[in-house]
């Protein structure tokens, strides 16, 4: 086992976190922009992937004070590029799952062999990431 770098994970740690963050917005917006027939099933999506970011964001957080580390106050920037047919809004949120998946498999080059409990957090969060950009993947089939 390699030695934990506390202050590179901390650091990861509060970028996911930030953009965890600056997801819950991004979802919600997207969910009150849905219009047309399938406008149920897709607010709820949006809703739920909102709430999962907020969680995300939280265990973050705790992960980051459980190393003595201090949660970040901000969230990353969010683009709005004023284009809100569903097609766009999938566009953009597969972006969003992309970038959360590099960014947990930043952490996890940095935790790997360091710490089983962070290795095994992290590699469950890239699960979560690459089941979304899947699904998101599938919802867009539609729009080819």
């Amino acid at each position: 086992m390699k030695n934990l770098d506390t202050s590179q994970t901390i650091e990861l740690l509060n970028q996911i976190m930030e953009f965890e963050l600056a997801g819950v917005v991004r979802y919600t917006h997207c969910s009150l922009m849905v219009t047309g027939p399938n406008r149920i099933p897709i607010v709820d999506f949006f809703k739920t992937q909102a709430n999962e970011s907020l969680l995300h964001a939280q265990e973050a957080g705790e992960i980051i004070t459980g190393l003595e580390g201090h949660p970040s106050q901000q969230i990353s920037a969010i683009e709005e590029n004023n284009r809100h047919s569903v097609k766009d809004l999938l566009s953009e949120s597969l972006n969003h799952e992309q970038t959360a998946l590099n960014m947990y498999k930043k952490l996890l080059d940095v935790v790997q062999n360091a710490s089983v409990y962070l290795e095994e957090y992290t590699r469950t969060k890239i699960g979560q990431e690459e089941m979304h950009t899947l699904e998101i993947k599938k919802m867009l089939r539609d729009y080819s």
